[in-house]
């Protein structure tokens, strides 16, 4: 069990690593399936504490996990650093991840990719330990703030601890710059004293999704000032960065079509491009786009597969139309989805379309 654990374990923090010059225990957590990015998230905001409320297993297995991290990160050359947790609450308390001293500085130790220069490391070091952002969002139903006791509506924007009104927050004088729009985001959090963030859970894909942010409405007039100064240059920076982003598209699909091919001889070249193209479109959410699968790693691959081979090789998405749940539907045409998998792996195929 062990060493299951220790192989996991360092394919995870290697995945991890190639995509961030950095791993952080909470993303080997996530990484394992041990916790949602979601979950997470809701630590920081103080939801919750200590984080292991979250977490599946026990301490022994927390600190075993840790342990095989660490080894395997020494064995690698990585430089370790001590991380600052921060709540994202109006006090900034520190975050606690088990409630054992020992473990929560094993669980705050991030280590850092060798090949990172001083200057590189000391950049990411401050980037890690500094506080996340204040965040409110909207409340999917009526409230009542637990400081003026108003009633608030669906849709209200609320500070989650407590829950408090912008009012009762200090938030009242700022004005929502909704996202879309990067350089003035950027240059408005510049100019502003104060920034809170605005986010949104998204229960279809299980994770917080920023809807825009609170600057204090002066900031935000300077900002758009500098926006207009040099609209015509950043125009032409947006086009070279589309085109660069279109260029690695293109290599980034290749690389993956190409290591489905070495995994799945018996795949088409055609449907293995196909398969590339579709699960490594830019912006989809997809596996192509997750951590693991930029990196090109075996199980994200995996995964982009047999997705492929359920929707095109198999009576799954009729399933599906005729009512059949999900999970019924996706036990019913296991054995021909294993069919084409195996003869994937073991010889070509005149055809698979």
């Amino acid at each position: 069990m062990a060493g299951k654990l220790n192989s996991r374990v360092a394919a995870v923090a290697a995945s991890v690593l190639a995509q961030r010059k950095y791993v952080a225990p909470v993303d080997v957590f996530a990484g394992l399936g041990w916790v949602r990015a979601a979950r997470i998230e809701e630590w920081r905001r103080g939801r919750f504490s200590p984080l292991t409320e979250a977490l599946p297993g026990d301490a022994a297995r927390i600190g075993e996990a840790l342990r095989c991290l660490r080894a395997w990160a020494r064995e690698n050359g990585l430089t370790p650093a001590d991380t600052a947790y921060t709540a994202a609450t109006r006090e900034r308390g520190d975050l606690r991840f088990t409630g054992d001293d020992a473990l929560d500085r094993l669980c705050r130790t991030h280590w850092l990719a060798p090949d990172l220069s001083e200057k590189q490391r000391a950049r990411l070091t401050e980037r890690q330990n500094k506080a996340p952002d204040l965040a409110v969002n909207p409340a999917d139903k009526a409230w009542t703030c637990a400081g003026c006791g108003a009633a608030g509506r669906a849709g209200d924007l609320l500070l989650a601890e407590g829950p408090l009104c912008l009012t009762c927050a200090d938030f009242d004088h700022l004005v929502l710059l909704p996202a879309g729009n990067a350089a003035l985001s950027r240059r408005a959090r510049q100019e502003s004293t104060l920034c809170v963030l605005v986010q949104h859970f998204n229960r279809r894909r299980k994770r917080y999704e920023r809807q825009g942010i609170l600057v204090e409405e002066a900031a935000l007039d300077r900002a758009e000032q500098r926006c207009l100064a040099d609209e015509d240059a950043r125009a032409r920076r947006r086009d070279r960065d589309a085109q660069r982003r279109a260029a690695q598209d293109v290599d980034f699909q290749a690389a993956f079509a190409d290591t489905i091919r070495r995994l799945y001889p018996g795949c088409p070249p055609d449907r293995a491009q196909a398969i590339a193209g579709h699960a490594g479109t830019r912006g989809s959410g997809r596996v192509g786009r997750s951590a693991a699968g930029r990196a090109l790693g075996e199980e994200a691959v995996r995964l982009a597969v047999i997705a492929s081979i359920r929707h095109l090789n198999t009576d799954y998405d009729r399933l599906l139309m005729d009512g059949v749940p999900r999970a019924e539907a996706r036990e019913r045409i296991r054995p021909a989805l294993d069919r084409v998998l195996r003869s994937w792996e073991e010889r070509a195929q005149p055809c698979a379309m």
